[in-house]
């Protein structure tokens, strides 16, 4: 089975039925992370159409300044959710440093519903890595999944060091500095994403579909000097490591391994 650790189910339109065949043709479990609110309500429909879709709830760094002021909206979805994303910081995309404060009180609502609710965190940290290791030694957060990390090789080693997770997506089959990354990163550490449908969109103007996750293995594969049925199984069993003995996805554990 593949592994697509960081998906936006939501943002298809006309192409999710094609999408959520391909799912389910190709055996694709598929994280679909939320950007806010009604994001994750949309990726809740989505997740009943398809048992390999985890609909996860979080508030995007973009989105924080709608939520800074009624972060108790927030409670009923992060207690549904059995993990938390997207979450984190964004200091260079986003480039009006007066939303910053926004972002970081957002994020660190969250980290303490995740360390409270011992659950894992699926994290945006473009421009703000080192901001996103500190806060993420403050909080205690164990199991974190590092959402297309970008950063300096440094702060990276350090995450590594913590016992982070990361994933390597779309990027590294155009990218030299991602392609680096990948290299660096510990087989034991490795999970894969798309960031559909959009990262394929930047990368190349055309949308994104779940079977793109193929082209991932077999570039990291190439990387690593390995088969693509080594990473496929690496990144499975990372995976399944990272839920482990996890009661909020006891019952992903069990759909995983029945399908």
């Amino acid at each position: 089975m593949l592994i697509d650790a960081h998906a936006h189910l939501d943002h298809y339109g006309d192409e999710l039925e094609t999408a959520l065949g391909e799912i389910k043709q190709r055996h694709i479990f598929t994280v679909g992370n939320s950007m806010d609110l009604p994001s994750y309500r949309r990726n809740l429909e989505i997740g009943e159409m398809c048992d390999l879709v985890l609909p996860t709830f979080g508030v995007h760094p973009k989105r924080a300044p709608q939520y800074v002021d009624r972060l108790n909206e927030l409670d009923k979805a992060i207690e549904q959710s059995p993990m938390i994303g997207e979450i984190g910081l964004d200091f260079h995309w986003v480039e009006d440093s007066s939303q910053y404060p926004a972002q970081k009180k957002v994020l660190e609502y969250f980290l303490a519903a995740a360390r409270e609710q011992k659950k894992i965190v699926n994290l945006h940290t473009k421009g703000a890595e080192k901001e996103i290791l500190d806060l993420l030694e403050r909080y205690d957060i164990q199991r974190a999944i590092v959402h297309w990390y970008s950063g300096p090789l440094d702060i990276l080693r350090a995450l590594i060091e913590y016992g982070a997770y990361f994933t390597v997506g779309v990027e590294v089959l155009y990218s030299r500095s991602i392609q680096a990354i990948a290299r660096e990163l510990p087989m034991e550490r490795l999970l894969t994403e798309t960031d559909n449908p959009g990262g394929l969109k930047w990368l190349r103007g055309t949308i994104g579909m779940p079977q793109v996750i193929r082209e991932v293995v077999q570039a990291i594969a190439e990387l690593k000097q390995t088969t693509a049925e080594t990473i496929t199984k690496t990144v499975y069993n990372n995976f399944m490591r990272l839920a482990k003995d996890d009661p909020w996805l006891a019952d992903v554990r069990a759909r995983i391994r029945d399908s």
